[in-house]
């Protein structure tokens, strides 16, 4: 039955695609296309398989990672997102400094789709849209359990990239190209994103801008603002986004430099090596959720409205830096 687990998640997850055809975009009986929706169910189907104990924590190198691999392969598939590379994995390998056995090395993969834009000029730029898939394994035990999901952290993140990525690529709303990029080590220390990094500068892709979308499973109080981004007044990525979204979506987090959070997270990798305005958006601000890699950070303590809200609310957002037909979005001096 275990092995069967994929499958039947999977098939979940398109039977939930087709009963929504006309959430998703597919014609209706008049002949009209409606705009994609971001549904809770969608987002829950997903949930509740990437951060199901069959995957053991999704620790990089495991059987775990690699059924979560297959899961977002076939996610890419369904939804017509299309590989970057030659297949959807960007391998590499490291040697694991925190590991008993010395010279120990792992191999990790992420996960890299494509979603051309509509535009002859603008397509040939790339707004990079990501979240690490990977998770810490297993934490220390509490009645009983040992495996450390990770449904905060980071499988909401992972999702929201998937999500963007699916209405991207049924709405066909972007001039922009968009990559969908997923990553594995990030919690061995930013290992994935920082390859793909190195690997998209000797491309010499053209990228605009990065948001690295990590933890937004919880909601912050109602006196704060949706979310927060990292490395707030590095460049004007978050007022911009605000006037795409027509409202305050992304905040400023007074704590965020405190703990150095712009460095701790997969957006740095494409600040350092591609130096263009690449931030972190999150919605848990350390107050709000007990279970930073705990064993409780499980998939029955998401809140899956908040999350579709989130979702909902940043796509004008994204749309808008998608399409502006000259780069708004710039550096500063800190």
């Amino acid at each position: 039955m275990k092995k069967l687990l994929p499958i039947l998640m999977f098939a979940l997850l398109i039977a939930c695609s087709v009963k929504q055809k006309a959430a998703n975009g597919e014609k209706g009986k008049d002949g009209t296309s409606s705009v994609p929706k971001i549904t809770q169910q969608d987002i829950k189907v997903s949930m509740e398989y990437l951060a199901s104990d069959e995957l053991e924590g999704r620790a990089t190198g495991s059987e775990g990672i690699e059924k979560a691999a297959v899961f977002i392969e076939n996610y890419f598939k369904a939804n017509n997102i299309k590989p970057y590379f030659e297949t959807y994995r960007d391998d590499f390998e490291f040697k694991n400094s925190r590991s008993s056995t010395p010279d120990e090395v792992i191999k990790g993969f992420n996960i890299i789709g494509v979603i051309e834009g509509n535009d002859p000029k603008l397509k040939n730029e790339f707004i990079i849209l990501g979240g690490h898939y990977d998770h810490i394994g297993f934490g220390k035990e509490v009645n009983g359990d040992k495996i450390a999901n990770g449904a905060n952290d980071d499988a909401s993140g992972t999702i929201a990239a998937m999500e963007f990525g699916k209405y991207f690529s049924k709405s066909k709303t972007n001039k922009r190209s968009i990559l969908i990029t997923l990553y594995s080590a990030e919690e061995m220390g930013l290992k994935g994103s920082g390859h793909l990094a190195e690997r998209l500068k000797k491309e010499d892709i053209n990228a605009y801008t990065m948001i690295n979308f990590e933890m937004i499973g919880v909601p912050r109080t109602s006196d704060k603002s949706m979310a927060y981004m990292s490395g707030y007044n590095r460049s004007n990525f978050a007022e911009t986004l605000n006037e795409y979204a027509g409202g305050e979506v992304v905040g400023f987090f007074p704590k965020a430099k405190e703990f150095n959070l712009f460095m701790r997270s997969d957006n740095f990798p494409f600040f350092k090596e591609l130096n263009i305005p690449a931030h972190a958006i999150s919605t848990f601000d350390f107050s709000n959720f007990d279970y930073y890699h705990h064993v409780d950070d499980e998939a029955d303590k998401m809140d899956y409205k908040h999350m579709a809200n989130f979702i909902n609310k940043m796509i004008p957002a994204l749309e808008g830096m998608m399409n502006a037909s000259t780069k708004e979005v710039a550096l500063k001096d800190e």
